[in-house]
C-alpha cells in the first residue's frame, strides 16, 4: 500500500560520509528525512521527523497518488556579527516522496506536526475495505456472503 521512492538515498549518505561534509554556513541538501509507516486500524500512518522545521515551511502535495514532503531549516543565528564555531546541523531544503497505493483515499489526508514531527493519517478507502454482498432470490434461498 505504501512503498519508499528513494533508490539513490543509501548512496547519498554513503558519499557524504566518504567525502565529508559540507564547510560550515553553507547550505546542504540533507541526507534524510527519517520516517515510519504503520497501518493503525483504518489509517495509515506516516510520522517524519523533522525537527528545527519551522511549520510555515513545510509543503505537502498529491499529485496522482504521489506524495511529496518539503520542509526547510534555515539558520537561527544570521548576520555579520554571527561567527559559527561548530555547525554539524544540515541547513536547506529535506524533501520526500511516498508512491501511496489506490487502497489510500488521499482526498482525506490529516497533518499534524508537534514537537518536531510530521504526522500524516491516509484513511484506507472505502473500496478497499471489506463489506457483505447480499445475494437475492427467493425468501428462503437468501443467504450473505463474504466478499
Amino acid at each position: 500500500m505504501l512503498m519508499r521512492t528513494d533508490p539513490f538515498r543509501e548512496l547519498d549518505r554513503f558519499a557524504q560520509q566518504f567525502f565529508g561534509t559540507t564547510p560550515p554556513g553553507t547550505w546542504s541538501k540533507p541526507a534524510a528525512m527519517p520516517m515510519d509507516a504503520y497501518r493503525d486500524g483504518d489509517q495509515f500512518v506516516v510520522c517524519f521527523d523533522l525537527p528545527g522545521a519551522s511549520p510555515d515551511t513545510i509543503e505537502l502535495d498529491v499529485e496522482r497518488n504521489v506524495l511529496t514532503v518539503k520542509a526547510e531549516r534555515r539558520p537561527l543565528h544570521s548576520g555579520d556579527d554571527v561567527q559559527m564555531q561548530v555547525s554539524e546541523r544540515p541547513l536547506g531544503v529535506f524533501s520526500r516522496q511516498l508512491f501511496l497505493g489506490d487502497t489510500l483515499d488521499t482526498e482525506h489526508i490529516a497533518a499534524d506536526y508537534e514537537a518536531g514531527v510530521l504526522t500524516l493519517r491516509i484513511p484506507i478507502a472505502e473500496k478497499a475495505k471489506p463489506r457483505r454482498i447480499q445475494i437475492s432470490g427467493t425468501q428462503s434461498d437468501r443467504r450473505e456472503i463474504q466478499a
